[in-house]
């Protein structure tokens, strides 16, 4: 088995920036998305967001390509949530997503920058860099 060490920020927000991740649903949301984390064999350091849009720092094997971690995390969270609640009206991520990668360093501070996400947001003292993400 190979040695590997790689950090990564990863973002993606909701569908046209609908703030639809709410208290009811954030915890599944998170929770799906550790879930399949495990799965995949990636390990989930820490998850958090806001209304709009999530921020995960992932340490990603290398036998697996980001774009596939980040759909199947996408995917399997949205089934969680329209499954759970299918009258509610459907829950969907944007098809795209922000991903920077970090060294160990680093670490520590993103840690802290995503476990404060809402008061960041609520303060406005979130770093434009670190939100990153195509819209299109």
């Amino acid at each position: 088995m190979p040695f590997w060490v790689f950090y990564y920020h990863l973002i993606w927000t909701t569908k046209y920036r609908q703030p639809i991740i709410t208290p009811v649903n954030e915890p599944m949301i998170y929770h799906a998305i550790e879930r399949k984390c495990h799965s995949l064999k990636c390990k989930l350091i820490t998850i958090n967001g806001v209304s709009d849009h999530v921020h995960l720092a992932v340490s990603i094997p290398p036998s697996i390509a980001v774009a596939d971690v980040v759909s199947q995390l996408k995917g399997s969270s949205s089934y969680e949530v329209n499954h759970s609640f299918p009258s509610a009206e459907a829950f969907h991520w944007q098809t795209s997503y922000g991903a920077l990668t970090l060294g160990e360093k680093a670490l520590p501070f993103l840690v802290d920058y995503i476990r404060n996400q809402k008061q960041h947001h609520q303060q406005g003292t979130f770093i434009p860099y670190l939100e990153s993400v195509d819209d299109t």
